[in-house]
């Protein structure tokens, strides 16, 4: 069977070429498939894979081939663990009842309402909390659809979850009406802030984004990037079919874009060593911004927690920010 396979092919060299090809493009389709829904569904139990700079050459094809199963992030600290009183609060969210963590303060300048990253929970917010308290703000912490508290198992990597972001600052007016309100994102956080702000027409006294990436098509190439792997075509395939399976166009889910509608004050900080997003892309952001706008890079740090690792700079730059 073999040989008669190989005589045909040198029999008929176009048709061979044409069936290797058309071979090659489903195999890499039901690849981008099968990574798209890992990345955007999240599995019962687990733990979360290291990230794809420190896997080996075996772990990196592991993970290429049969794709990464990323766990539903789970709260495992809360607020009491860093010595601040709170209150859990629900409400309703498109794709079930959302979970927030409020922390109040006597003396509050106003309500910091916050928004975490990709994979991650509010949990995640603890560090964050701990520093707009000792600014004097309240804060309210929030899980996205399909992690920590809330419904759902699910992430469309902010697009969606701009709704939460508008769900969560309608139950914050609401029940604490008057406050100085002001929207704090990270990583995918601040994606989805910028969406709400733009499309949802979200109002807020002053935002406060870490670290967004510029295009979805970007950052999944850097994931691409990470792993020492061409990025054409698979990063294409795999926005495409992540937006398949979510119902949206990925390449139009673009923050640099949104951010030409955000009007309020706005604090962008950065790192300049993120792997993930770089400085020109965190630039054009900045430049897209049409409003009063600061900017602050740290030096030296990645994608990462920046009041963890600077307090001292983080609070300087925050303070500053939310004085004016």
């Amino acid at each position: 069977m073999l040989r008669k396979g190989f005589r045909w092919a040198r029999m008929h060299p176009k048709r061979s070429i044409a069936f290797l090809l058309l071979t090659l493009f489903v195999f890499l389709n039901v690849l981008a498939y099968r990574h798209a829904h890992a990345m955007t569904h999240f599995a019962d139990g687990g733990s979360r894979p290291s990230g794809p700079e420190s896997l080996s050459l075996l772990g990196k094809l592991k993970a290429l081939l049969g794709g990464v199963e990323i766990p539903r992030p789970r709260n495992t600290s809360t607020p009491a663990d860093v010595g601040l009183a709170y209150q859990v609060h629900t409400f309703a969210g498109d794709a079930g009842d959302l979970e927030a963590w409020y922390v109040p303060h006597p003396k509050a300048r106003g309500l910091v309402v916050m928004f975490h990253g990709y994979a991650a929970c509010k949990a995640g917010l603890l560090r964050e909390a701990k520093g707009f308290h000792e600014l004097e703000y309240a804060c309210f912490l929030v899980d996205f659809r399909g992690s920590g508290g809330s419904g759902g198992d699910a992430t469309t990597i902010g697009y969606r979850e701009a709704d939460d972001v508008e769900k969560a600052v309608a139950y914050a007016r609401g029940r604490w009406p008057g406050e100085r309100l002001i929207l704090f994102g990270q990583s995918m956080g601040a994606v989805a802030v910028l969406r709400a702000l733009a499309v949802n027409k979200v109002a807020a006294d002053a935002t406060i984004l870490e670290c967004p990436f510029d295009r979805l098509l970007a950052t999944v190439e850097s994931r691409f990037a990470a792993m020492g792997v061409p990025a054409f075509p698979g990063a294409r395939l795999l926005v495409f079919w992540g937006g398949i399976q979510q119902g949206f166009n990925g390449f139009s889910h673009n923050p640099v874009e949104y951010a030409r509608d955000v009007t309020g004050p706005v604090l962008l900080l950065h790192g300049t060593e993120d792997p993930r997003v770089s400085v020109l892309q965190a630039e054009a952001i900045f430049e897209s911004l049409p409003g009063e706008k600061q900017i602050h890079f740290f030096k030296g740090l990645g994608h990462e927690s920046f009041v963890g690792k600077r307090p001292d700079e983080w609070t300087e730059s925050v303070g500053t920010f939310l004085k004016r």
